[in-house]
């Protein structure tokens, strides 16, 4: 059997609130399903989480859905899904946009039972539209929810879930929405890399998705990477889909593909430091533009060019020519969208000698929550840990985590730091 895997999709993004952005993420997910499903003949599709950017589905994201479902349904193929922590339910209420294509068949969202701390399976009812496993052929799929912080806790009793409803001879699949130690990109604690593999006693592959890169771990787990870049600092990290054949023996062959349309980013850093005006560090910008920018091609996608400056500026900054950077550098590669970023720091400056200008922004905060905690000597060898959480528990806010999901996080790395600091209270 031969199936396709994906992962945040994440329908709905907008990107420098330029109008293109939502088409963006359609016309990638349209190509890759007519490439790698249609066109590859796969029997069924796995989505593993962030299939929405937002919970709140705008009416023209909810048509780019509602097309491209409708497409994989009128080709014959199945598209199996979870709920990533982009698209999860409201905690107070029953209802989501991913239950609601459920209902109207156009997918099939797993979800698992739980009732006082223990999950357990259901088979797919196709009159009710629920259930936690769906069969196809000799594939037994489980779905799973979001447990964020709490993934290390949530493995053994899914594992203990699965164990329970095992099918003699079939190959096992769980989807799975998660950072894997090792392989994350945010300071979110992670699904231990040994907490993972006690899946190994329960199921031959596990399709990942939450993390924004490709990655693979033993040839059992499986991580494609978001299908377009839902922000500039991941454009250099590879992304794609998973095209996956199930040998007799169940063995697995995951082919990484990469070769669909997307839209091109790339990010160029000048140095200000030593030039004199505003007009040289204009020229210098548009030199090294010209020299390593990426240049629109024809019947592609423009590319979205990001340049920061940064070092020590030996002049007000409002003689730097932003506009005619910012048009000359369009003008030269043809690009939808450039950005100028401002990152220097006046010669003067008392921090103008440290590495600000070459820290990103995640670094930056980090330092800055560092130095307010510090000031409190109570806490000052806690800084570290006090930031990871701050930042931690930012990202989950602006990931729309539910509040409860972000207070365990904080509780997790408060437990954490009162363990390894023995008898420090926090």
């Amino acid at each position: 059997m031969k199936f396709l895997h994906i992962a945040d999709v994440h329908l709905g993004c907008t990107r420098y609130q330029l109008a293109e952005s939502p088409r963006d993420f359609f016309d990638a997910w349209i190509d890759v399903l007519k490439r790698y499903a249609i066109d590859e003949r796969v029997d069924f599709v796995i989505m593993c989480g962030d299939f929405f950017h937002k919970r709140s589905v705008p009416p023209e994201t909810m048509n780019y859905a509602v097309e491209g479902l409708t497409m994989m349904r009128d080709a014959g193929i199945p598209v199996i899904s979870i709920e990533g922590n982009h698209d999860q339910k409201y905690s107070d209420s029953a209802f989501s946009w991913l239950r609601s294509l459920s209902s109207w068949g156009l997918l099939k969202l797993l979800e698992p039972e739980t009732k006082d701390g223990v999950a357990s399976y259901s088979a797919w009812n196709e009159t009710t539209k629920k259930g936690g496993y769906f069969d196809i052929g000799r594939v037994r799929i489980f779905g799973s929810d979001w447990y964020g912080a709490s993934g290390n806790w949530a493995i053994p009793m899914l594992t203990e879930a699965i164990k329970n409803e095992r099918r003699p001879g079939a190959f096992h699949i769980l989807l799975l929405h998660t950072d894997v130690e090792g392989h994350q990109v945010h300071p979110i604690p992670a699904l231990s890399v040994a907490a993972l593999k006690e899946l190994k006693s329960v199921v031959e592959y596990v399709g990942l998705g939450h993390t924004h890169k490709h990655y693979e771990i033993d040839n059992w787990a499986f991580n494609p990477g978001s299908i377009e870049i839902t922000n500039i600092s991941e454009y250099r990290e590879t992304r794609g889909a998973f095209v996956v054949e199930i040998g007799e023996d169940n063995t697995v062959i995951a082919r990484h593909v990469t070769d669909y349309r997307f839209r091109p980013f790339q990010q160029l850093k000048f140095d200000v430091s030593n030039i004199e005006s505003g007009k040289a560090v204009t020229a210098g910008v548009v030199e090294k533009v010209s020299r390593e920018a990426r240049v629109a091609e024809e019947g592609k996608p423009q590319p979205i060019i990001e340049v920061i400056l940064r070092g020590q500026l030996g002049f007000p900054n409002s003689l730097l020519e932003m506009a005619k950077i910012r048009d000359e550098a369009k003008a030269i590669t043809g690009a939808l969208h450039v950005r100028i970023k401002n990152q220097t720091v006046p010669a003067d400056h008392p921090d103008a000698g440290s590495d600000i200008p070459d820290e990103g922004r995640e670094r930056l905060e980090r330092r800055v929550i560092g130095d307010l905690v510090a000031r409190d000597s109570r806490f000052k060898q806690m800084a570290d840990e006090f930031s990871e959480a701050v930042i931690g528990a930012k990202r989950m806010a602006l990931s729309d985590d539910e509040p409860q999901k972000i207070s365990e996080f904080i509780a997790v790395k408060m437990s954490e730091n009162r363990r390894d600091r023995g008898s420090t209270r926090v």
